[in-house]
């Protein structure tokens, strides 16, 4: 999901791989040596603590051991966010659905092939002891924070962007996108930028495009099925309350003023209606159905192609 325009005056690209996906960060003028370290150690900090596909994580110490486990500061956001959304779609998005997405397949390995001997994971996070940044758990259970975990990547990114100097910028962690439009007299900009446009891709053909957003300063988070899909009708987005997937609704864009709550609310529109998620998030939207419909909110800054 590239932005089609970068309004800024010059445009700047960084390609990069990191957290199993394709990144591009755009600035108006070319990231120095040190930004760009800043950056790879940033990331590889945060994949260090949240990797359920690494050894060394936090993450996979508590899905060996269990234990009390502290997580670094920018835990607090994270943690805060998947309290209100567990809580909103009544379980369906949950971080303890770990285990249920390696009985499927998407395990450490990559297999994509479903393990029916795995056991299970009982607990869900409305029972799991936490104390600000520290998660404690008497037995070991596997957390798995990518219903908001790379939105909230995307956020640390742009704010490391933004105080070093760098202040009109688009992050974008591969459908997880945020957008700064900087102010006059930031570095390489004489004035605020503009929105830029941004295709939604269509989830059953990535040639096809069902609409478009025009975002100005903010976030832009989209969710589908088909990014990590596998067997027969299997994929990544589940519903913790089951451990199967979604069905009624394919794919989800959101616009809101951080790209955590974006990619958060994202998910949750999967098991939740518009009305009750926003209850505790401003927000809007566009959601695709599996019959072909598209329900877009009156206040969403773009169009449907019809």
């Amino acid at each position: 999901m590239p932005p089609a325009d970068l309004a800024v005056d010059a445009r700047h690209t960084l390609d990069f791989d990191a957290i199993g996906t394709r990144w591009q960060i755009e600035t108006g003028s070319p990231l120095d040596d040190a930004t760009r370290a800043a950056v790879a150690e940033r990331i590889e900090l945060f994949d260090r603590a949240y990797s359920r596909f690494r050894p060394d994580s936090l993450v996979s110490r508590l899905a060996r051991e269990g234990g009390r486990v502290e997580f670094p500061a920018d835990a607090g956001p994270l943690f805060d966010v998947y309290d209100r959304v567990s809580a909103l779609t009544e379980g369906a998005v949950d971080p303890l659905v770990g285990r249920e997405l390696e009985r499927l397949g998407y395990d450490a390995e990559y297999s994509f092939t479903p393990h029916p001997e795995r056991v299970a994971e009982t607990r869900r996070w409305s029972d799991l002891r936490r104390e600000g940044t520290a998660v404690d758990l008497s037995s070991p259970a596997l957390l798995d924070v990518g219903a908001a975990g790379k939105g909230h990547l995307v956020d640390i990114v742009s704010d490391l962007l933004v105080a070093r100097g760098y202040e009109r910028s688009v992050v974008d962690g591969s459908g997880d996108l945020r957008h700064r439009l900087g102010r006059p007299g930031g570095l390489g900009a004489a004035a605020p930028g503009r929105a830029i446009r941004v295709a939604l891709e269509h989830p059953l053909d990535a040639t096809q495009a069902i609409g478009v957003a025009e975002l100005g300063e903010g976030a832009l988070c989209a969710s589908a099925g088909n990014r990590r899909a596998w067997g027969d009708g299997v994929h990544h987005i589940l519903d913790a309350r089951t451990g199967r997937p979604a069905r009624e609704v394919i794919a989800t864009w959101v616009i809101a003023a951080t790209a955590l709550q974006a990619d958060a609310l994202a998910t949750a529109l999967f098991f939740a209606g518009a009305h009750t998620l926003a209850t505790a998030f401003p927000f809007s939207y566009v959601r695709m159905f599996a019959d072909g419909r598209a329900e877009i909110s009156r206040d969403f800054p773009g169009e449907l192609f019809t």
